[in-house]
């Protein structure tokens, strides 16, 4: 078959102008229209330009494009690329709250209170341990700070939390502030606490009032010593310092020296019961000159007395009280109470801090009525050395 004319060409792309008006090549199809046609067959020509042949177009496109690609640099690749540095952030410190507890402080009449001189602990509580910390501990009376000490705080062995204690004495009376600081770091934050307590003067003299008066009423009548609360330094008060001395075994004397003090604030000091089975009953020591109220094994109170003297001793054993009578005998006895014979519990002035009666168990006349109104017709009276 023989290659058509240039006539006969151009005849047929006329005729087919409709077509071609509604086909538009793709960009890179004329990339390749434009190339002379020489000798290209015509065949291929129509399929070129008609766009029939989408199997035989779309090779030369990928074809152009690899021609393109081999001969033009390939575009940088323009994504934004930034380099992060890793960077680790140091630990946030714990945190923490302190509390401190003073044991050996005494409450009166809602104030915290203690003597100067007395040994006394500050126990401190931090509800986070972190190893290696410590605490700065300040003490101040009046304002005036007569100690600073750094602690090591310690794990505790029982709660895990921190732990720390301080051992100290105040130098004299005044307003005391213990002040706990933690200085934040690197593994902890700061924090702090306080505690405030007053150390009362201990000068007394016959009708001085206030918390130390107070103070000391109150330790003695935890020991059972008869004491009225008065908040006065009275005879009551007096005789119960003087009971309070006997009890330890400190001789008589109706003042408080240091020793004596510290042992009445300690707790120092019990009365033996030796007759627990029996109920309400009265138990005389005449070592001590003591005479306690009890029932059972639970001791009421405790009066000073004083027992019969060497040539009139007081009869020992146990009896019951027999017979009663209120008030002042002819000779003096006041609110007696009979246990055997003429043997008597009574009120009687003097009663002196040693033995001095006739057999009887004398109380002070302050004392007698409270004896009288507590024991009653049957009770027991237990008398022994």
């Amino acid at each position: 078959m023989g290659h058509p004319t240039s006539q006969g060409m151009e005849v047929m792309l006329r005729n087919q102008g409709r077509l071609r008006s509604r086909v538009q090549a793709p960009p890179k199809m004329a990339v390749i229209l434009k190339r002379p046609l020489g000798r290209v067959p015509v065949v291929a020509a129509l399929i070129t330009v008609f766009g029939f042949a989408g199997a035989i177009a779309g090779p030369v496109v990928a074809t152009a494009g690899a021609a393109t690609s081999a001969s033009t640099p390939a575009a940088a690749d323009t994504t934004d690329t930034t380099t992060t540095t890793s960077t680790t952030q140091a630990p946030t410190p714990a945190g923490g709250a302190m509390s401190l507890s003073v044991p050996a402080l005494f409450n009166v009449k809602r104030h915290l209170v203690s003597v100067p001189k007395r040994r006394t602990t500050v126990d401190g509580s931090i509800s986070v341990y972190v190893p290696g910390q410590t605490v700065t501990v300040r003490l101040a009376v009046g304002g005036h700070v007569f100690e600073t000490r750094t602690l090591a705080v310690q794990r505790s062995s029982t709660s895990g939390r921190g732990a720390f204690s301080l051992t100290y004495e105040v130098p004299r009376s005044g307003q005391v502030s213990v002040v706990v600081t933690h200085a934040a770091n690197s593994d902890q934050a700061e924090f702090s606490a306080s505690r405030g307590y007053n150390a009362l003067s201990e000068r007394v003299h016959p009708g001085s009032k206030g918390l130390y008066v107070q103070l000391v009423q109150q330790r003695l009548r935890a020991l059972h010593i008869y004491v009225p609360q008065s908040g006065a330094w009275d005879l009551h008060t007096q005789l119960a310092v003087d009971a309070y001395h006997r009890l330890i075994h400190r001789g008589h004397s109706e003042s408080l020296d240091q020793v004596a003090l510290k042992d009445l604030l300690n707790g120092v000091g019990r009365f033996h019961v030796r007759f627990p089975k029996q109920a309400s009953h009265a138990e005389g020591d005449l070592s001590t000159q003591l005479l306690a109220l009890v029932n059972y094994s639970q001791v009421q109170e405790i009066f000073p007395i004083s027992s019969g003297k060497a040539s009139t001793p007081t009869i020992l054993g146990s009896h019951r009280v027999y017979y009663r009578v209120p008030g002042y005998l002819p000779d003096g006895m006041y609110d007696s109470s009979f246990f055997i014979s003429g043997y008597a519990v009574h009120g009687y002035d003097p009663a002196p801090d040693y033995p001095a009666s006739h057999g009887c168990m004398r109380l002070p006349i302050v004392d007698a009525t409270t004896v009288y109104d507590w024991l009653e017709i049957g009770d027991w009276v237990d008398t022994y050395h």
